[in-house]
């Protein structure tokens, strides 16, 4: 089993817009979940007749997940990442073997609550930015608590 480190910054949160509601760790299910992948890439116009080969079976976790002993799922609740396409109530994939990077999805402890942000760095600071502007950035200097979780790889929607 490898170790994923959690990264840290450094400082306390008030920012409360996007709350990781909910973290459960992954393992490969023993009953893997699988479904039938079609061949056919379906457009998202007018439907191709007698399109019923199947390519192969998907495993969902395949499809997900790259480092097993490293990845994690939460479901947030909130509005400030709808920008980003990540809404109130999605799983979001987060894989702690990632380095976060400028521009990287993150869920982040900033203030002792977690969060997910856009991560830009600088020098002496991170900023986690909100993808809807009704929310400031999290500015985070040096010297104060941040915790990297991990980078957002996916995420898992219900659409009904």
């Amino acid at each position: 089993m490898g170790y994923a480190p959690i990264w840290q910054y450094t400082k306390q949160m008030k920012h409360t817009e996007l709350k990781v509601v909910g973290i459960s760790p992954n393992a490969k299910n023993p009953k893997e979940v699988t479904k039938s992948l079609y061949a056919s890439q379906p457009a998202a116009g007018f439907p191709a007749p007698g399109d019923d080969l199947v390519e192969k079976p998907l495993d969902l976790n395949d499809l997900l997940i790259e480092n097993p002993t490293s990845t994690f799922f939460v479901r947030v609740k909130g509005d400030s990442m709808d920008g980003a396409k990540i809404h109130d109530g999605d799983v979001l994939v987060v894989d702690r073997s990632v380095t976060p990077k400028s521009g990287h999805i993150v869920v982040a402890a900033v203030y002792g609550e977690l969060v997910v942000k856009q991560l830009e760095a600088s020098q002496n600071r991170l900023t986690l930015i909100s993808a809807n502007k009704d929310y400031e950035p999290i500015v985070v200097e040096e010297a104060e608590d941040c915790y990297i979780w991990g980078v957002v790889v996916g995420s898992a929607r219900v659409l009904r």
